[in-house]
This record gives structure tokens, sequence and C-alpha cells, in this order.
């Protein structure tokens, strides 16, 4: 299948010299679910971020659904966005206004004039928020403030939010990494299962390498801007995360049983 996404020897400098992407080349393609790992500070959310141009890159070219990136202004770059799903670490909800409104403002950069202005939904826009709510088990908080839910609730209202723009595309930029653990799988297993029954592709900026391992069709892995891994779960070994990391696999995890996992995953 053809890229839906494709990053052409993109560089992103910043003004004080930080080279935050080094010559990136990248494809992703529909059905793909791609994680992003690496340290802190490698490229990762600027990667994410100049897919829908909230960081534009310096040198290279980013093509999304067919159109340069770069080029794009004004309302062809509100279209573009509108067809690009964000899920964000912070969540992003307008606490004050109802779970319902929260997952219907994904319809608005599908939405003109006065209509988006208001915020006057269709029927289909309400009927559609309220089914996105039962998949996620929300229904009985509709109409409670989305403040008032809890961290792992306000991510499931992000992803609501996200699907009901019927997107091409889905970025998440550390979607788990305020959450525990068991609110972590619940998210990702749901970013997994709607990805999957809608076809969209799916790029998830991870810290957490086990979490890349177990759901990812793909993993690319970034060093100081720089792809120095792009492939499948099963070639994740202990040479590649070194790469990544720029330290031994051994000094990744903490804990005796941990440690012992990770040197039978990595095995060199």
């Amino acid at each position: 299948m053809e890229p839906i996404l494709r990053f052409d020897h993109v560089t992103k400098r910043y003004g004080n010299g930080v080279r935050a992407l080094k010559d990136v080349s990248l494809s992703i393609r529909p059905g793909e679910f791609v994680s992003i790992i690496g340290p802190s500070g490698s490229g990762k959310s600027t990667l994410l971020r100049s897919i829908n141009k909230l960081i534009s890159t310096t040198e290279g070219n980013v093509f999304f659904d067919g159109e340069n990136v770069a080029s794009l202004r004004g309302s062809r770059l509100r279209r573009s966005r509108s067809k690009i799903g964000m899920i964000f670490q912070n969540y992003n909800l307008v606490n004050n206004l109802s779970v319902l409104q929260n997952v219907l403002h994904g319809r608005l950069g599908h939405m003109k004039g006065i209509r988006g202005i208001l915020g006057l939904y269709s029927e289909e826009d309400k009927e559609n928020a309220w089914n996105l709510l039962e998949e996620m088990g929300l229904e009985n908080f509709s109409y409670n403030k989305a403040g008032s839910l809890s961290g792992g609730q306000k991510q499931r209202v992000g992803i609501a939010r996200a699907i009901i723009q019927d997107p091409k595309i889905l970025l998440c930029d550390e979607p788990i990494a305020s959450l525990d653990p068991s609110s972590a799988k619940v998210i990702m297993d749901l970013l997994r299962k709607m990805a999957q029954k809608r076809g969209i592709p799916c790029l998830v900026n991870l810290h957490q390498v086990d979490v890349a391992l177990r759901y990812s069709t793909r993993i690319i892995g970034l060093h100081a801007g720089e792809v120095v891994f792009d492939g499948s779960p099963e070639e994740l070994n202990g040479t590649a995360m070194e790469r990544i990391y720029g330290t031994s696999v051994y000094n990744l995890v903490v804990g005796t049983s941990d440690e012992t996992k990770m040197r039978q995953a990595y095995a060199v």
C-alpha cells in the first residue's frame, strides 16, 4: 500500500543550535501501529508535531496524505489537521465542559462558519459521540465535567475525541506517561483496538520499551534526532537498544527480576 505519511530527509534545528531531528527518512502505511522510542530529548515529540506543523522543519519535507506539509497554510493547513487525530500526555481537555462536549470538539475541524463557532453539531455527530463513549465505557459519565474524571478516564475521552474526527492517522504523544500501569494497559488496549478496527495507522511516542514490544507492529528508535533503529519488535535486540539509549541494556532497568527479563528479551 502507498504510505499515508513520508519523511524525506527531514532536519529540525532550533535557534539555540540544537538539532532535534537529523536527516530523518521514513514512511508509514495504513494499518501500522508504530511505537517511537528513545531517551528524553531524542526528538520523539518534535517528529510527531512536525506532521501537523505544530513544529516547522528546517530541511527536507514531510508528506501527509499526498500533500507537502511545509507548503500548507490557512484553510489547507486546517483541513490537513482535521485528518490527524492527536492524543496528548496531559489530555488537553476543557475541564469545565462535559465529557460529551469534549468528544464533540473533535468535529470542529470539519465544521464551517457559524456552525463551528457556535458548536451546532449535527445529530449524526451526537450519535457518533454517544456510541464512542459507550465503546470507551464512559456512557455514564457523559454529562460529568471532564475535570472530575481520573487520568485514565480523561485519556479515554481524548481517544474518543480523536476518533470522532474520522482521522487518517493517529498521533499519540506519551499517552500513558501520567498513568498507573493498570490504566496504561487499558489505554494501550483501546488505542490498538480503535486503530485496528478502523484501519487507522497509529504513531505512539513511548518511554516504556516493554509496552512498545507488546503492542507494536513496528518500532522506530531515535537517538539525538537520528533514526538508529526501524524494524519489527522481534528485531529489537540488545545491540539495537544500546544504539538507541547510548548505554548498556543492563543499565535500563531496576530490580533483579526486571534485569533478568531484560537480559533474556534483548540477548545479543
